[in-house]
């Protein structure tokens, strides 16, 4: 299990969410505000370090299969990570993902959310995109923040504490 490093500043309940806008798998811009005032009460920004893998298959697949009570409640999904639109555009495509997915190669926004630092796997140390995940409010401003997410279960959990 990957162990995070403890140099990076992490976000909590109550702070203002990091603005963005990134591309999106079909090429197109997508930011935050936008997702905001598109949403009734908010939006999940999940970050995942890549697609296609095992762990980030299976938590993709998770928020797709609880979409629609994610956005019953009114709440909009947007996956982020390092991978290109391409690769992005056939993971969804592979998957029959029915959400945003959205690139960060330059890790920009998830360092901005701290969802970004050293991981230990096994005997490996490497840098990069940490799973994690945040409801950003009407407001702008985060209503909850949690970062080693395990993929598998996730989604439940994530649900019961917006009490859905």
């Amino acid at each position: 299990m990957p162990q995070q490093s403890q140099n990076i500043e992490r976000l909590s309940a109550g702070t203002t969410a990091p603005s963005f806008t990134l591309t999106e798998a079909d090429g197109g811009q997508v930011s935050l505000e936008q997702s905001l005032a598109d949403a009734g009460r908010g939006v999940v920004v999940y970050f995942y370090p890549k697609a296609a893998t095992p762990g980030c298959t299976t938590e993709a697949c998770d928020f797709r299969d609880n979409l629609a009570s994610l956005q019953g409640a009114g709440y909009l999904v947007l996956g982020v990570s390092p991978d290109e639109p391409e690769a992005l555009r056939d993971f969804r495509d592979a998957q029959h993902l029915t959400y945003t997915l959205l690139s960060d190669p330059d890790y920009a926004v998830a360092r901005s959310y701290g969802a970004y630092g050293s991981k230990v796997m096994g005997e490996q140390t490497f840098t990069g995109t940490q799973r994690s995940t945040f409801v950003v409010g009407k407001d702008g401003s985060l209503m909850h923040a949690e970062y080693d997410v395990q993929a598998e279960g996730h989604v439940r959990r994530l649900r019961e504490e917006l009490g859905l």
